[in-house]
Order: C-alpha cells, then structure tokens, then sequence
C-alpha cells in the first residue's frame, strides 16, 4: 500500500468511533491495519443507524465512516485461541489501538507489561473517557457525554440557557486525530531508541485540548466564554448574517477587512463605536442589525460576489449533500470511490491529507464481519517462516 507508513501494521482492538478513526487514519497512511472483531456482531457500530444499506439493510453507514483500509478478523479475546492468535499478531505488528475503559485489557491477560514482553518494539494507543488514572479516570465516556464534562456544549448554541452538542461526533474524532499523531510521533522516536512507548489520550484531552483563546480567557483572563450563537466570542463582524433570501457568513478578521465590509454595505467604518475590533464587539449586536438591514436588500448570491470580489472571507452555509456535490470538495480528494464486497462501486469521504510526489492511491472499503481472516493468518504464517 503507498504511503508514508507503507511499512507500518497495525492490531486495532478498538470499537466504536475514537479509536476505529485514529487507526484509519494510520490505514489512510498506508499502514496495514488488521481489525479485530468479536465474532458475534463485531464492532458494536455495525448495528448503529439509520442509515442501513444494501440487499438486507444489514450494513450501517456509520461503520463504513470510521474503518476504511482495514481487514477485519473475527476473534474472541476471551478464549483461549482468540488470545493465541492476538499474541502471534502482537508480535508483528508495529502499532496497537485500544479503547476499552481503563483495566479491562490487563483483565484480558494483555497489559502494557506484557504487550510489551511480546513486542518490545510495540507502540501502544490507548484511547479512554476520561483519562487512564486521576479520580474519575475509570468513568466510561460517550462523545455526547465528554462534549458536556468537557465545557464544549456550554459554548455552543444560541445562548447560555441552551446549550448544544456540536453537531458531528467530535469528542471521538478529535481523540482519533490525536491519538494518531502521538502514534506518529512514537514511531519515529522509536527510530532512535528502538523501543515501543504508550500513547494515551482521551474524549476529556481532546475536547479540553482544543479549547484554544477559551481556555486562556478563563486561565489569564478570568472570563468565562458562554454560547454566542453563531457570532465569533473575540472578533466582530464575524460569523451569519440574514440577507434577501437566506444567510450567509462574513468574517472581516482585521480592520482592513472591515472597512471592505463597512464600505459595501454603506456603513461608516471610522464611527467610533466601529473603529476598532474592540469597539465593534462591544456595540456587536447594534452592528449586526445595521449590516442585516443594509444585507436584506439583495439576495446571497449578489452578496457572496461582492464580498468575494472585495476580498472579504465569506460564504454560503452548505447542507451535506451539497458538500459532497461541490467541486471543490472533490478536487481535494475528500471523495474517494472503493469496490465493497456487497455494496459494489461505492463513494466514502476521503482522508484529509496529501503527501505531494505520491501517486493517487486504492482505497479499499470498510470489510465485511471476518472477510479477511484467512488471508490475515495465512499473512501472519509467512510473516513468523
């Protein structure tokens, strides 16, 4: 498989969502990534919908999001040949992936000490709730569940009274995207010490790691961010605006980008409750409805021109279907099309990077519950001669 970790394989114990993206992203790269699954229903998210497709409505959509570029062997970590064969796999892999809440892999027979008796070289990923230790660090953790602990739904919606869970699964995917980079970052290590580390990570770290100026309000600032809608918290004119037939989004960043803005929609930019970002987000609500009065008269179309010919950030609000529909998102590979087993030519969102120099690669499709534990033993027999 190309990529930069073309020569990487990966054991991916993981269910769900954080840890079945973090070790796609590693596939996405080009590592091999052999899928573990219990043989009686497999990842618990092959039963999550609707959606269900194909000939049965058997197959959920959710479980095609999270584990393209795998194969998939079904095995029971709780029986004695289940272990066996996770042992011989430990041994030649690079790079394992976890998600069980804290203690139920050492239970197993399979903690770190021993992970690493088997392979010393093994990078370990370890993704939980709440953390691997502290006080409520055995708490079992759901996206939704870490959004609110986190303080992310309490900045998010349309005021403080009312706070919302973003919208895609957050918490998991933001702990998959860590988890993997901490991954790369051990492998690499690993190059110089030749040894294997633990990487762990959590729903809690994700959400709390992406904070950003939130966080330094409260820590230097002493101020608590609350839920402002869809109104940036720090810069002002920035966020949707109700124009003729609908909304759309401006982000004027800087105060040159903001005397564009104030000169198309005949406000004046030097007025001093204006002038300065500071200015504008104190007086912000007066200046929202002084743009939505003068944005009312044409619809978005004329307005996304306008502001695009100015040179001023803004944009249309786009539904799904649209996203995947638009050129541009397809012109970035975010689209790729894959040969499933039942399902036949099928388009999945693609991996988010390009490496320059590497051609266009095969993406193979989420795999069928154990389609390839044939082949995975009969390549861990060849590896082990």
């Amino acid at each position: 498989m190309l990529g930069p970790l073309g020569d990487i394989v990966v054991l991916d114990l993981s269910r769900a969502l954080a840890g079945p993206h973090a070790a796609q992203m590693l596939g996405d790269l080009g590592a091999r990534v052999i899928k573990v699954e219990h043989p009686d229903g497999g990842d618990e998210s092959r039963g999550w919908g609707p959606p269900f497709v194909g000939p049965d409505h058997e197959i959920s959509t959710y479980f095609l999001a999270a584990n393209r570029n795998k194969q998939s062997i079904a095995l029971d970590l709780k029986s004695a040949a289940g272990k066996a064969v996770i042992e011989r796999l430990v041994r030649q892999s690079d790079v394992l992936v976890e998600n069980f809440r804290p203690g139920v892999l050492d239970r197993l027979g399979f903690s770190v000490e021993r992970l690493h008796e088997l392979n010393p070289r093994l990078v370990v990923l370890s993704i939980t709730g709440f953390g691997h230790d502290g006080p409520e660090g055995g708490r079992p953790g759901y996206d939704q569940i870490a959004q609110g602990e986190a303080g992310l739904m309490s900045l998010t919606g349309p005021s403080p009274e009312e706070p919302y869970r973003v919208g895609a699964s957050i918490a998991d995917l933001l702990a998959g995207i860590h988890g993997a980079y901490g991954v790369a970052a051990a492998l690499y290590e690993r190059e110089h010490t030749g040894k294997g580390r633990v990487v762990r990570t959590s729903l809690l770290a994700a959400v709390t790691g992406v904070h950003s100026y939130h966080g330094t309000a409260w820590t230097v600032g002493g101020q608590v961010s609350r839920a402002a809608g869809n109104h940036h918290a720090s810069i002002t004119p920035y966020g949707s605006f109700r124009c003729g037939d609908g909304m759309l989004q401006i982000a004027a960043a800087n105060d040159g980008q903001w005397r564009k803005v104030a000169v198309l929609l005949g406000i004046d930019p030097d007025a001093p409750r204006y002038r300065t970002n500071r200015d504008r987000r104190a007086h912000r609500e007066e200046l929202v409805a002084e743009m939505e009065k003068a944005l009312s008269a044409h619809d978005r179309a004329h307005w996304l021109a306008e502001l695009g010919a100015a040179g001023v950030p803004a944009g249309a609000i786009r539904s799904i279907d649209e996203v995947y529909t638009w050129e541009q998102t397809r012109s970035q590979g975010l689209v790729v099309e894959v040969d499933h087993p039942v399902l036949g030519r099928v388009e999945l969102p693609g991996p988010p990077l390009r490496f320059d120099g590497l051609p266009a690669r095969e993406h193979t499709a989420p795999p069928m519950l154990g389609q390839d534990g044939e082949a995975v033993l009969a390549w861990l027999e060849e590896r082990e001669r």
